[in-house]
């Protein structure tokens, strides 16, 4: 058993839970708001599900940061939330949106349980995981009970086992070029989904946005998941195969904000960032030029909204600095 007094985080134990506090922050508050504006009796039992383990994984966040003596990150509070006001999505957005919370969830939780060396702070991103995939198969039951449950296209069995003999496997550009995959579709539907998502709930901060940079920020980000959400569906279409349905319908035409826009733009940037890591796995199980190519193209656009987005909440002093090491040279200079 470690000493107690064995408490100092290391720097991948720092970063891991003050990113998973701050987006659980912002989960709670998203969730809070939802739960006041919702109908459906399953999807609100789900969407308790999910805010009771929002809540729980807070907690546990501030007792390893107090006994590792580290400051508690401020997050989103209250001050971020508006639970009042009308509702911004239909009951059904609410299953798509808990997806992809999910998605977030698992890939922040996942990479950390390689990185962090104390038994209690990686059994907590254990159970966190854990806790998270149970919360996905329990929302895509309720999905699948109510017949929202987009699911990949269906394809043949192979007849038999093959390999692969000549490199015009990897074409793309010119010339006939091979059908896709079950690894290519997967992720480029995967990848559709999120862009969907990503499109409705952006089409309804953006009704709300306060601040003009803001609501142009918000506006140019639905233009990018558009674009994407074509491209990347004209890839299956070529091959006969379907795309998920747009969810821009299940927005109303409230434009009281519940949402303050640092929470909006903060939102948006996180979104944005799955969509490197998501581009990025989508990229590494295909073996299609064409293919790589375009998520190359999807990850600039999304690199570089990113980006603009940091400077857009830094000009507004809503920034919260991760913990970072010192500065060696600038400490030498105070010396001086």
């Amino acid at each position: 058993m470690e000493s107690e007094k064995n408490v100092k985080l290391t720097s991948a134990e720092m970063g891991k839970l003050w990113i998973t506090y701050v987006g659980n922050t912002m989960g709670k508050c998203v969730l809070t708001y939802y739960l006041k504006n919702v109908d459906d009796t399953d999807i609100k039992k789900v969407l308790e599900t999910a805010l009771k383990l929002d809540e729980s994984l807070i907690q546990e966040i501030k007792t390893f940061f107090k006994k590792g003596d580290f400051p508690l990150p401020i997050g989103f509070t209250d001050d971020d939330v508006n639970s009042d006001a009308p509702r911004l999505f239909h009951d059904e957005f609410y299953l798509y949106y808990l997806q992809y919370l999910g998605k977030a969830g698992l890939s922040i939780y996942s990479a950390a349980i390689p990185l962090v060396t104390k038994k209690p702070i990686r059994d907590f991103f254990i159970n966190a995981m854990n806790d998270t995939a149970k919360l996905l198969a329990e929302v895509n039951q309720v999905l699948n009970s109510k017949g929202y449950l987009q699911n990949s296209p269906l394809i043949p069995n192979p007849e038999g086992i093959d390999f692969v003999d000549n490199q015009s496997y990897l074409k793309g550009f010119f010339g006939d070029k091979r059908t896709l995959h079950g690894l290519e579709i997967a992720h480029l539907y995967g990848n559709i989904n999120n862009d969907i998502t990503s499109k409705a709930l952006i089409i309804g901060f953006a009704q709300g946005a306060r601040h003009e940079k803001v609501r142009k920020f918000l506006e140019r980000g639905k233009g990018i998941n558009h674009k994407h959400i074509e491209a990347l569906s004209k890839k299956l279409s070529e091959n006969s195969l379907p795309s998920p349905s747009l969810l821009d319908h299940l927005v109303t035409t409230s434009t009281t904000p519940p949402f303050s826009d640092k929470l909006m733009v903060s939102h948006k940037i996180d979104m944005f960032s799955m969509k490197v890591r998501e581009y990025a796995n989508g990229a590494s199980f295909n073996g299609r030029k064409d293919i790589g190519a375009l998520y190359a193209r999807c990850l600039l656009d999304v690199s570089l909204y990113v980006e603009d987005g940091a400077n857009l909440i830094i000009d507004h002093n809503w920034m919260e600095q991760p913990p970072e090491a010192p500065n060696r040279n600038q400490l030498a200079k105070e010396k001086d």
